[in-house]
């Protein structure tokens, strides 16, 4: 019997323990070159392996995921028809509960297999069982593309044929003629469609500790991407975004729940592990929304939220 928990109740409990001797571990991993075409100019210029350092994971939060009540929301709201024209869809519908211990060992673990110029292809162990992953295989397990244009930017705004960044900043913020790329993007003033969108990129796609009161430049591209039907290889930047929390000290070890359907892909055992479950709140549903402030008037989705939930609203957006 695998033993389950609700997240979030009990706080000690999302640290598991391991031996004193596994706390702290020196770890090198090596980043090799993606094709050429698809990276960007900074990208370029990285060729050189990340450094050795000390990285503690004991300490390090685990995040679950989010998900999408599919019935509710396609008959709300547009962007899941977005995600559907992208075949992203079954990325929103993942509700596996999540080992933190398990996750906390993958990332442990987590080695580069490939050279300089290869498919770019970390690999882990958990349990003592063997995972090798790459773009197709990640496609493979959760069921989304593995193709399309893939660029990587953390600071400045992506380098990609067709994006402009006012364009994209027009249709977010059409009633801010004001809003210019080199200005600091808040998520308040976004429609609806846009703030969930952002909030499914923020848990499935490009997992970060910020939280969702602002919006990064290659969150806005994203969002770019699936508006305009841009076929993005979403799986070669989660593999990225992976490897990235794994190199820094301060990050978030992302993509638990999806981590359950790779280690079931495995067949790694989970029996006698305890799984931590999705809260109620992890789905977007109507009283998601509300919760959020978002109240249904007159057949529009207005964000008006109440004077007392304002605390809790700021933790949550």
């Amino acid at each position: 019997m695998v033993r389950t928990k609700r997240g979030g109740k009990n706080k000690g409990a999302s640290s598991s323990q391991p031996p004193k001797s596994a706390k702290k571990q020196r770890l090198e991993i090596r980043e090799p070159s993606p094709d050429p075409a698809l990276q960007s100019d900074s990208e370029s210029k990285e060729q050189a392996p990340i450094p050795l350092r000390s990285v503690t994971f004991v300490d390090k939060r685990v995040m679950g995921g989010r998900n999408i009540d599919l019935n509710f929301c396609s008959s709300e709201f547009s962007f899941v028809s977005w995600l559907e024209d992208l075949n992203l869809i079954p990325l929103v519908q993942i509700s596996d509960p999540f080992y933190i211990k398990l996750v906390k060992e993958f990332y442990s673990n987590l080695r580069m297999a490939s050279n300089q110029n290869e498919e770019f292809a970390p690999t882990s162990s958990v349990k003592g069982e063997i995972i090798y992953l790459n773009a197709r295989i990640i496609a493979s397990i959760l069921h989304i593309p593995h193709t399309g244009l893939y660029v990587s930017e953390h600071k400045k705004w992506p380098e990609v044929e067709g994006f402009h960044p006012n364009q994209i900043l027009s249709i977010l913020y059409p009633n801010d003629p004001n809003v210019r790329p080199n200005m600091a993007l808040t998520t308040n003033r976004l429609s609806v469609d846009h703030r969930l969108l952002h909030h499914l990129i923020v848990h499935q796609i490009l997992p970060t500790d910020g939280g969702y009161a602002k919006l990064s430049r290659m969150q806005v591209f994203l969002m770019w991407c699936i508006l305009s039907k841009i076929e993005f290889c979403f799986p070669l930047l989660m593999l990225k975004t992976m490897v990235r929390a794994f190199s820094q000290k301060k990050s978030v070890l992302p993509f638990g729940s999806i981590l359950t359907k790779v280690f079931l892909h495995f067949h790694i055992r989970l029996e006698g592990e305890v799984a931590t479950k999705l809260k109620k709140e992890d789905t977007y549903n109507k009283s998601t929304l509300n919760r959020m402030g978002w109240k249904k008037q007159e057949g529009i989705w207005t964000y008006c939220p109440r004077v007392d939930q304002a605390p809790r609203i700021a933790r949550e957006q």
